[in-house]
């Protein structure tokens, strides 16, 4: 027991669930990482695909498999009418209004785009975005409804 003696014991159990918030964050997080890789292949030359995994019905034998494809990711930025690229954040079909009237963050030019989206991945992941993702969950859940 000397051994443990030097270490600070807690009673703290890790949590079962996380909360849809943390969940909704965790998904406009991870889908910042994909823009910025994407990005990041781009001013390097490069493609990125992501690998995911879609099951599909053998016809010969009828067995469902696991199959490993290319994820298509598509980039949030464009080239606006003046000539500077603009990045508009998406959860799911939906453009979070990121200030009122604000839909996109003017970039400039594309060696500051990975910045910028590092700088909103940091903003979801602090928890400042989080009633925009709530109003773009919503819109996206009345749509499935309606």
């Amino acid at each position: 027991m000397t051994t443990l003696n030097g270490l600070k014991l807690t009673a703290a159990q890790k949590p079962t669930q996380m909360t849809s918030v943390e969940q909704r964050r965790n998904k406009l997080a991870k889908r910042l990482w994909e823009q910025i890789e994407l990005a990041k292949a781009q001013q390097t030359g490069k493609t990125f695909a992501p690998i995911k995994f879609r099951s599909i019905t053998d016809t010969e034998t009828g067995q469902r498999k696991q199959v490993e494809m290319a994820k298509r990711v598509k980039a949030w930025w464009f080239v606006a009418e003046n000539g500077k690229l603009v990045l508009s954040v998406r959860y799911g079909t939906k453009v979070l209004e990121l200030a009122k009237g604000k839909v996109a963050v003017e970039v400039g030019g594309e060696k500051d785009l990975v910045p910028v989206l590092e700088v909103l991945k940091g903003a979801v992941l602090g928890g400042e975005l989080d009633a925009q993702i709530e109003v773009a969950a919503n819109r996206l859940r009345d749509g499935f409804r309606g």
